[in-house]
């Protein structure tokens, strides 16, 4: 919270842009997406999602650098840093996410993830997974783009979590592409770490007040499409997790 007190106008001038740009995207989906024929929906989700990231990430000053194909459908993969990973991701490409269940009660963001359609999974509900496996499937038949983030929780960045293999059923087929990720962020003003990053006990809230303090972020993703892929699910998992630990080494 230093940097709240520390720039207390920036704060309170990009808290209310963000109001002013969460009520602007609610009235933006009921043109774009509300008023869709279901067969449209999921794109116009998507493309809606797409529009509001870019306008929320100018309220921090984010700049975007990416290396590699961005994919337009199929399955990504991504280590997971901060709730800002979806902004960032979405604003790059229209996609369809899977998160976990908490994520549905988070203030702002839980909001956004229902409008924009994200499949949620409860890890402490095994029986959860055969449906939503046939959900992906669905989006990913109607040539959708879905990103899981498969380390199952968030990181400081200085390493990338063994990835789950629950999930992963769909990429193991050779007819939806498959493309691995990785996210990083710099700070001018902070430590990525503490500041950008959302781990550990951390609560929004305070995390998010101190970020809008922050003069600009910028982020780095890498992108490699996996065409020689296992058809098994945990060795999937160690191949996809050990493409994401090399793009990590290319960010550093």
């Amino acid at each position: 919270m230093r940097g709240v007190l520390k720039h207390p106008l920036r704060v309170i001038a990009r808290l209310v842009w963000l109001g002013f740009e969460l009520l602007f995207a609610a009235f933006n989906y009921l043109f774009r997406v509300a008023s869709r024929p279901d067969s449209r929906a999921l794109q116009a989700r998507a493309h809606w999602l797409q529009s509001a990231s870019r306008r929320v990430l100018r309220i921090f000053d984010a700049e975007f650098l990416a290396n590699g194909q961005i994919p337009e459908k199929g399955m990504l993969v991504c280590n997971h840093l901060s709730y800002l990973d979806v902004l960032v991701l979405s604003a790059l490409t229209p996609c369809l996410f899977i998160a976990k269940s908490e994520v549905q009660n988070w203030p702002i963001f839980g909001w956004f993830a229902h409008l924009a359609g994200t499949l949620f999974t409860d890890r402490r509900r095994r029986t959860q997974v055969g449906p939503l496996t046939a959900q992906i499937r669905m989006a990913l038949n109607q040539g959708a783009l879905v990103v899981l983030f498969p380390e199952g929780t968030s990181s400081d960045g200085s390493s990338v979590f063994p990835f789950r293999s629950a999930l992963l059923e769909p990429a193991t087929d050779l007819a939806y592409s498959l493309t691995a990720s990785h996210i990083g962020y710099e700070l001018e003003d902070g430590i990525v770490g503490e500041e950008v990053c959302y781990w550990k006990d951390m609560t929004f809230g305070p995390h998010l007040l101190n970020l809008l303090s922050k003069r600009r972020i910028q982020a780095h993703l890498s992108f490699s499409e996996v065409i020689q892929r296992s058809n098994e699910r945990k060795k999937l998992a160690h191949q996809l997790y050990a493409e994401v630990a090399t793009l990590q080494n290319t960010f550093r």
